[in-house]
Parts: structure tokens; C-alpha cells; sequence
């Protein structure tokens, strides 16, 4: 039985988020295009800066993204908390970075015909609070800079991008893992540190450029600032790093045998881990979470059951 994103992601309310936007019509986001020779490792930049762009407009928590060769992760949490206390001014403010015009000098007069007008006002907010006008914010722009880049008209997206809602902490630290290490998982980096255009990479780059200190509790990588999980910055890298491993183990480095300190802060044991962060991409599907969460999230939804309920279920031994 389907159902629509909004009884999902309910406008206005909070919520944790795991979104991935694919291409279509074999269009190539990034890398080498095998069809065409072409190489466009230049536009994983471009989602980058779009990310963080909107991050500073929308009332949103970046946790983790990645940018792979054919489609995007994103992990983000809803903020609708700060939204409330804009005044009527910064909301037309961002409405108008977000969508500024062609015509010199018509901004100003756009700023003061939304500021006249409570209701599209209202509106605008609850827009930039929403998890689809942030999808589509991101995408649009991308693919308007691909298709003029290609010369071509049409669909770059798929129609629709895949959302899991992260019921826990724990769901929130393996999607986030999971994203992470999205680039390894594809054989395109041999390690965490080798993982460019991923927020783990950015995580590290900061703190050996002394920007963040590593001993400080974690906090989203871009948007609104509050700390996400229990963990510090170096103690979340060390995680990601050791999942890699424990996973990929042909990937080059030692192997340590002991659990890193992460997974005892977040309660969970090593194994159970693993089949958690492998669950992100083809165990669950809508919610991530434990099996009692799916199933309360079933009740709430009015649906029978959610897929995912069986994974969250099966024992650590067939998480394969």
C-alpha cells in the first residue's frame, strides 16, 4: 500500500531525514560518463555549494551528505523550531535569496509586496520548514546547471526522491555512517580520508585546519547548529573510519579488533551495528529504526505493516 510523503514528512512539524535524488535518461551527475567520455567531476562542487547555500535559508540541520557519480545522499534534520521565531522580515529576506529575480532592482519591491501580505508570508515560511521545497530547491538548480551544460532540455531527476525517516538516534548515526561511507561502498575511495565531496571529508578538513576542535561535541555540518549525537567530531570520524573496515575489509589499513568508543555512547554493540548501517541502503525502506519503532509508525500511518520490520527483527548472524 503506498503512501504519500506528507504523512511521512508532516509540513511544519520536525523530523530526521535520509533523501537520495537519482538521475535519469543515464545523465551522469559527476565523474567520468561512460557513454560519452565526458568527465564532470566539476558538479559535485556545484552540489556542494548548493547544499550549504540552502542550509543558511532553510530552517534545517545538514547532517551528512555525498555526492556520487549518478545521484546524492543527503541526511538532514527539520527545524521548524527556528523558523517560528524569523520575523516577518528575515522570512522575505531568505524567500528573496532563494528566489531572486532577473530584473535589476525588482527584489526590493517583491520584498515589500510579500511583507504587505501575511498570508504569503505565512506561506513562504512553511516552505522554507519543508522537506520537499528543500529537495526541490537542490535539485532544479542542479539540473538547470546540467542541462544547459549538456545543451538539452528535459528530466535530469527521477520524479520522486527516496525518504526514510530516522525514528532514533541510533538510525540517525547509521544513516549518516551510511552516507559517509557511500563512496567506499562504491570502490570509488579506498578510505574515509579519500572520500572527497563527502561530509566526513569535510568533517576532517576541518579539524586539521583547526576550524573545529576535535574533542567538541558533534554538531551538523552545515545549517542550523545544535548537537546531533552524543559524540565528538574525532570520535564520529573514528566511527565512520572503523565501520569502513569492518565492512569493506579489503580497503587499505588495519583492521582493529576492538569496538570504537562511538558505539558503546550510542548503546549499540559492533555486529548489531553493522547490520544497522548495511540496513540503510536495502534493509529498510521508509523508516529506519528499531522493529517496535516501525511497528508504532505502522499504527500512526494506518498501514498494516511497513517494510523493514523484518530486517529490523532478524538476527545480527543473517544481517547478510
Amino acid at each position: 500500500m503506498t503512501c504519500a510523503r506528507k504523512h511521512f514528512a508532516p509540513r511544519g512539524l520536525p523530523g530526521r531525514y535520509h533523501c537520495v535524488a537519482r538521475c535519469v535518461r543515464r545523465a551522469w551527475l559527476c565523474g567520468d560518463d561512460p557513454y560519452s567520455g565526458e568527465n564532470y567531476d566539476h558538479r559535485r562542487q556545484w552540489v556542494e555549494d548548493r547544499i550549504g547555500f540552502l542550509a543558511d535559508l532553510f530552517a534545517v540541520s545538514i547532517m551528512s551528505y555525498a555526492v556520487m557519480s549518478n545521484h546524492l545522499h543527503v541526511v538532514l534534520e527539520l527545524r521548524p523550531d527556528a523558523a517560528d521565531k524569523w520575523t516577518a522580515e528575515d522570512v522575505a529576506d531568505r524567500w528573496i535569496q532563494l528566489f531572486p529575480s532577473a530584473r535589476e532592482g525588482r527584489d526590493q519591491q517583491r520584498r515589500e509586496i510579500l511583507l504587505s501580505d501575511p498570508e504569503a508570508l505565512a506561506e513562504r515560511r512553511l516552505r522554507l520548514m519543508d522537506l520537499s521545497w528543500f529537495m526541490r530547491c537542490l535539485d532544479e538548480h542542479i539540473a538547470r546547471l546540467a542541462n544547459a551544460e549538456d545543451d538539452v532540455t528535459g528530466r535530469f531527476w527521477e520524479g520522486r526522491f527516496k525518504c526514510q525517516v530516522l525514528e532514533s538516534e541510533q538510525a540517525l548515526a547509521a544513516a549518516m555512517v551510511y552516507v559517509d561511507l557511500n563512496p567506499v561502498r562504491a570502490g570509488i575511495a579506498d578510505g574515509v580520508l579519500d572520500s572527497r565531496h563527502t561530509s566526513v571529508k569535510r568533517r576532517a578538513e576541518d579539524i586539521k585546519a583547526g576550524r573545529i576542535d576535535p574533542n567538541e561535541t558533534l554538531e551538523p555540518i552545515a545549517g542550523i547548529g545544535q548537537s546531533v549525537l552524543a559524540l565528538t567530531n574525532a570520535q564520529y570520524i573514528e566511527l565512520v573510519d572503523w565501520s569502513g573496515r569492518q565492512m569493506y575489509p579489503g580497503k587499505r589499513g588495519k583492521i582493529e579488533a576492538s569496538e570504537p568508543r562511538a558505539l558503546s555512547k550510542l548503546g549499540i554493540e559492533g555486529q548489531r551495528w553493522e547490520h544497522d548501517v548495511k540496513g540503510v541502503g536495502n534493509g529498510y525502506w521508509r523508516v529506519v529504526g528499531t522493529a517496535q519503532e516501525l511497528i508504532d509508525k505502522a499504527i500512526a500511518l494506518g498501514q498494516q505493516r511497513l517494510k523493514g520490520i523484518g530486517y529490523a527483527r532478524s538476527p545480527v548472524a543473517k544481517a547478510d
